[in-house]
């Protein structure tokens, strides 16, 4: 059997890669977001705070928040949004066929700070290619 990916997978290889384009930059965006946090938290002591008595945002120690502890949000939020990369990429790497390195290279991009945004024009692109000699074998109807 030839590796790639098939013809039938065409329209949910599309779908996916359009969800993978966008959770690349939201997942690349709270991982800067999270090295933030990470550099206030263990190298001033300081948490974000949201909603606190001394404002919208602010920095505090750890200890005296009683806002919403922000920077533990943060820590939240990214770890779902690369769960659904991490989907995504297993999604392309299934159809396409790709080999598993490169699956893990993909999964990098959540994990390696700015990697998303390189991997989010270079993965469709990848993609597209792949599929280009499969859309012009169909025949129009």
């Amino acid at each position: 059997m030839p590796l790639g990916p098939r013809l039938d997978d065409v329209s949910k290889i599309r779908r996916v890669v359009s969800v993978y384009k966008v959770s690349s930059i939201i997942t690349g965006t709270f991982l800067l977001l999270l090295i933030l946090m990470m550099v206030l938290r263990y190298g001033f002591g300081v948490d974000i705070e949201l909603g606190g008595p001394f404002g919208l945002f602010t920095l505090t120690p750890r200890e005296l928040i009683v806002g919403i502890n922000f920077s533990t949000t943060i820590l939240i939020v990214h770890g779902w949004l690369y769960v659904l990369y991490l989907a995504c990429d297993f999604l392309l790497w299934r159809y396409i066929r790709w080999s598993f390195g490169k699956f893990l290279f993909i999964a990098l991009g959540g994990i390696v700070p700015l990697l998303s945004f390189f991997l989010e024009r270079r993965v469709p692109r990848e993609v597209y290619a792949a599929i280009a000699p499969l859309e012009s074998e169909k025949i129009p109807a």
